[in-house]
């Protein structure tokens, strides 16, 4: 299997790198994410998983597309639903397109590492999308793994992010606190 892991940030990736290689799988990081704003966070993360993927010897991939005027045109009709309706479709998407220009056959995501994403979409978009190129979407509960990941992180010194990535998911992390 030749597998291309969609990469939301370092963090996320730890648990999930680690548990796959144990498979025996050696994943490519894919970077693609126009959802993560403002800049400056959007740059924290991407630098991050840089040194991070050089620091484990991972072979990763930057599509560097800061998409705050795309983001914005394609959620403000449905806020409530904008992870589901473009941040996790349009991720797998360009993953799915890129791995099938590049000889991959497989795709999966960091997303699945979190316990606030929602598995059951994010599996089944993933599933279609796939299907859709002719590769397999592999499927992980990483779940289990996210605290160790994060604390390995942290041990690391790895940047820690305090929001999913978009800024209205910053924007729900302040009105969860007060």
């Amino acid at each position: 299997m030749k597998l291309l892991m969609h990469t939301c940030c370092a963090p996320c990736s730890v648990y999930c790198i680690d548990s796959l290689r144990k498979e025996g799988i050696e994943p490519t990081l894919y970077w693609y994410n126009p959802n993560i704003h403002p800049y400056m966070e959007y740059k924290a993360r991407r630098d991050t998983l840089k040194e991070y993927s050089k620091m484990i010897d991972v072979q990763a991939i930057f599509e560097d597309e800061y998409g705050l005027d795309a983001f914005c045109k394609n959620v403000i009709n449905g806020l409530n639903t904008r992870c589901q309706d473009y941040c996790y479709p349009v991720r797998l998407e360009q993953t799915a397109k890129y791995a099938k220009e590049n000889g991959y056959t497989a795709i999966t995501t960091t997303l699945l590492v979190s316990p606030y994403q929602k598995h059951d979409i994010i599996k089944e978009q993933g599933e279609k999308i796939a299907e859709k190129y002719g590769l397999e979407f592999l499927y992980r509960d990483f779940r289990v793994g996210f605290r160790e990941g994060q604390a390995k992180a942290r041990e690391l010194g790895l940047y820690m992010q305090k929001y999913c990535g978009c800024i209205f998911s910053e924007e729900d992390r302040f009105y969860r606190h007060t």
